[in-house]
Parts: C-alpha cells; structure tokens; sequence
C-alpha cells in the first residue's frame, strides 16, 4: 500500500525523490535532486533504492508514478506518489 500526495505537499516534504521518466525525458529538465529510475528499468535497478527510506516517486503526469509505486510497494518499499508529477511543478526544472 502506498500513499498519494498533491504537489503543494510535496513541495514541503523532505524525502528522497525518484523520477521515473525515461533517461531522456530526465535530462530535458527534472524536479531538483530527483534520481533517475526509469520505470522501462526499475525492475532492475529497485534493489538499489534503501527499503529503510520512504520516497517520493514521480513523473511527467502521475501515470507511471502510480505503476512505479505499486510495483516498489509490493517489493516492501515505502513510497508515495505525487499527484501531477513535473507537469504541476511550479518551480524550474534542472
């Protein structure tokens, strides 16, 4: 089970964040200090996340965001989906 947050709650947490755009959707311009895992790959590289962290996980829109958090919560990892993903990020993307 996971929970969902709006982007003004996620403005004033304070956990990691996951995109899990593609490389190149990654690299036009992304929330600051997100980390990269693509959801194409993120069967493969979860194991590196910390299962003791909570995250923040997030997209373009909340789509993908959503499957990446189910995927994650299933494999016993604390996650939370951000409603909106960088489409409703109000600030600049690096």
């Amino acid at each position: 089970m996971y929970r969902t947050i709006t982007m003004d709650e996620f403005y004033h947490s304070q956990q990691p964040i996951i995109d899990v755009r593609e490389v190149h959707e990654y690299q036009m311009g992304h929330v600051p200090e997100a980390v990269n895992l693509p959801l194409s790959t993120l069967n493969e590289s979860f194991q590196q996340l910390d299962a003791a962290k909570e995250y923040q996980v997030i997209c373009q829109s909340g789509a993908r965001s959503e499957m990446a958090c189910e995927f994650l919560s299933r494999k016993g990892y604390r996650v939370v989906n951000v409603l909106g993903g960088t489409s409703a990020w109000k600030g600049k993307l690096v």
